[in-house]
């Protein structure tokens, strides 16, 4: 057989989602992989299975649906007050993971350096090496998760053609503060970076924590590359309906990568969807409201236990210190706390660049019952593992 790419020797399969199966293996409560176990709004719902008997099953334009396109730009001009043109400067995608994908395709070269934070969601890093780029990281560092100024200055005197923020931040939940992106947006524009953005967690905020566009600060829009999706924000993470807004000239390569890549996302899904993307801001509160309840509801069970964990800003994860149990891969403790207790998490170090074992990352966006009965089980945690 011939030699396979070196490329994919660098990176393992997706920790997440071998937690999940692992979860499933025992039965575990799987606080893993974060996707709800609610059902998505009615109206959206419904409108697809309307959707299903109209004439919404062939291709729709590659890069977007318009109809799509033009409630992407009146939700996002709304909440950023940015004017987006839905004509060049969005593409519709097969998710954000494909969206970042195509982002990463389109600025860089073989060699090229890419800043990302850590911890970092897992997908970065291996985008960098499936882009041929070379990763740059900067350490987070807890329990506030904050980035010193000067470490990141240097990072960008290696002269990055990119830096991926993920605000709200996955794995830890921080929300960056608009001088913080300031700091971020200053060094972009001195060192002439872009800057590619995750911002599926956006409407997932915690009082008093609000969410800043840093392409909406001064000098930025034509440098940033947002990158987003539905999937956390009407609870659709099957649908896998993701985009891209930056400039004309950026959006325009991006098109073309994802063009070769997916062809287009879902057609009936992208119809369906614009149904959400017209909610009023009283759905956005409401969302709000939902997710600081079961914030509440974990973190609440955790203290109860004992169990030292961070209080997350945005998104909805919390990072859980296991330092008590002795374990040293934090791997083998996941494993163990799915085997042995009933609840699925993810080890940390598959989120830190550092060798950084103690901590695990559960989530929160479950019912009520669901939450529970994974507090149920952790109670007994210390006599089972």
């Amino acid at each position: 057989m011939p030699t396979l790419s070196r490329r994919a020797e660098n990176f393992t399969d997706s920790v997440i989602r071998r937690m999940t199966r692992i979860s499933a293996r025992y039965g575990a409560v799987n606080l893993s992989q974060g996707f709800p176990d609610f059902d998505p709004p009615s109206e959206i719902t419904d409108r697809l299975s309307q959707v299903a008997h109209e004439d919404f099953n062939q291709y729709s334009i590659t890069f977007g649906a318009r109809n799509f396109r033009e409630a992407l730009a009146r939700k996002h001009e709304h909440f950023s007050g940015q004017k987006i043109d839905p004509e060049r400067e969005i593409c519709v995608t097969c998710g954000s993971t494909e969206a970042m994908m195509a982002a990463m395709l389109s600025v860089t070269n073989p060699g090229d350096k890419v800043i990302v934070f850590s911890p970092f969601y897992e997908n970065y890093g291996a985008d960098t090496i499936l882009s041929n780029a070379e990763p740059v990281y900067v350490p987070l560092v807890p329990p506030e998760y904050s980035f010193d100024p000067d470490v990141l200055e240097a990072a960008f005197r290696q002269r990055p053609k990119a830096l991926i923020l993920c605000n709200p931040s996955n794995p830890c939940g921080k929300v960056f503060t608009r001088d913080e992106l300031q700091i971020i947006a200053d060094l972009a524009i001195k060192y002439d970076t872009f800057v590619i953005t995750d911002e599926v967690y956006e409407h997932i905020l915690y009082a008093p924590n609000v969410h800043t566009h840093i392409s909406a600060l001064p000098g930025m829009k034509e440098r940033t590359i947002l990158c987003s999706s539905l999937s956390k924000t009407y609870s659709v993470t099957g649908w896998r309906l993701g985009y891209v807004i930056a400039a004309p000239e950026v959006t325009d390569t991006i098109r073309k990568v994802h063009d070769f890549l997916t062809v287009g996302a879902a057609a009936p899904l992208q119809e369906a969807a614009v149904t959400g993307l017209s909610f009023g801001d009283d759905y956005y509160r409401a969302l709000q409201d939902k997710y600081t309840h079961m914030r509440k509801l974990f973190i609440d069970g955790l203290d109860r236990i004992g169990l030292v964990h961070n209080v997350p800003q945005g998104a909805y994860f919390v990072m859980v210190d296991i330092s008590e149990f002795g374990y040293e891969d934090d791997l083998l403790f996941c494993e163990h706390l799915a085997e042995k207790v009933g609840v699925g998490a993810v080890p940390g170090s598959s989120f830190f660049r550092e060798p950084e074992h103690r901590y695990i990352r559960f989530h929160f966006a479950k019912k009520d019952d669901t939450l529970n009965e994974a507090l149920n089980r952790l109670e007994g945690i210390r006599a089972k593992i």
